[in-house]
């Protein structure tokens, strides 16, 4: 049957999301930006992150929240891809890429599996994609907050780095839960408005997520984090990038499918399981690897940020809609 023009516009009309990602991702790359307008940036980037969770805390019946604490088939699910798969691949990918990729990416590679997951994009992309949204921020923060202690551990261990820094554990608490947690005090009086708006939720999760990719960007231009890459090293990189999140996707998918999970507490798993924080990830560099090689070490970490925001994005979006 033919399509009126309405239903066709729709169908052609570009994602928001998706576009924004890759449009901010090229202004960060080509387009100078002083210094104190990236600050700016950043704080704009903060305090977005902080308002989702505000929606979040007003959204979520405290009830969801304590049943997501309480999934610990599904935390633990989470925490082992996070902190045990993913570093076996690492590794594995650590020892098969190295020659291919060199030194300083393959240890940037192994690095990026030892970090923990992100919180704002991971809860975001599972709201987006209609899955259990309550169990995800449990997810994701536990995983995060764990991470600020864990990461530095693990790199000391299979690493040997010193001086690991667990400073990160301040911004998730003041940034990330007391928001949400000012949110959960107002749910009582604004949930159901705010439950009845979920454009509300849509705008501060895709805005949010734009100026992080913007803000994240930029800094690693202004950083110079771009300046060992070559044109071939980068497309073997995200190449080789590419097929790890795959796996990863993969895994986390068809695993929460044979652990039994429902659809919701799958998508937590594929979200959650399956992203590396580069907010933990580019300061713990900093502090945990030597300066003449800090940069090519955080470059697969930025790429593979970026590249899971687009992939999600894709995901998340068929996802939401097919539940629609």
């Amino acid at each position: 049957m033919a399509l009126n023009a309405k239903e066709l516009l729709k169908r052609i009309r570009p994602d928001f999301l998706l576009t924004g990602i890759i449009t901010a991702l090229i202004l960060g790359l080509f387009v100078p930006v002083p210094e104190n307008v990236a600050e700016g940036f950043s704080t704009a980037a903060d305090v977005g992150v902080g308002l989702v969770f505000l929606v979040y805390g007003m959204r979520l019946r405290t009830s969801e929240v304590i049943a997501g604490l309480r999934n610990i088939k599904l935390q633990t699910a989470v925490l082992a891809t996070t902190y045990v798969f993913f570093p076996l691949l690492g590794f594995a990918f650590y020892w098969l890429t190295g020659s291919i990729i060199g030194a300083a990416f393959a240890t940037g590679l192994l690095y990026l599996s030892l970090l923990p997951s992100t919180v704002q994009s991971s809860v975001t992309f599972v709201s987006i994609a209609r899955g259990d949204v309550a169990s995800a921020v449990c997810s994701a923060t536990i995983s995060n907050i764990l991470g600020m202690f864990l990461t530095p551990v693990l790199v000391l261990v299979f690493m040997d780095m010193d001086h690991a820094s667990t400073g990160g554990i301040q911004s998730v608490l003041v940034k990330l839960l007391l928001p949400f947690i000012i949110g959960q005090m107002l749910q009582p009086f604004v949930g159901n408005w705010v439950r009845a708006h979920r454009n509300i939720t849509k705008f501060t999760d895709n805005s949010a997520i734009i100026l992080v990719v913007f803000s994240a960007v930029v800094k690693a231009t202004n950083d110079g984090a771009w300046s060992s890459v070559t044109a071939g090293g980068f497309f073997v990189l995200l190449l080789v990038l590419s097929v790890l999140l795959g796996i990863v996707l993969l895994v986390t998918w068809y695993g929460g499918k044979l652990l039994g999970f429902p659809r919701g507490e799958k998508i937590v798993l594929l979200m959650c399981g399956s992203k590396k924080s580069l907010a933990t990830g580019l300061p713990m560099a900093k502090a945990l690897f030597d300066p003449a090689i800090v940069g090519a070490v955080a470059v697969p970490v930025i790429i593979f940020h970026q590249l899971q925001l687009i992939v999600a994005a894709v995901i998340a979006r068929r996802l939401g809609a097919q539940e629609q």
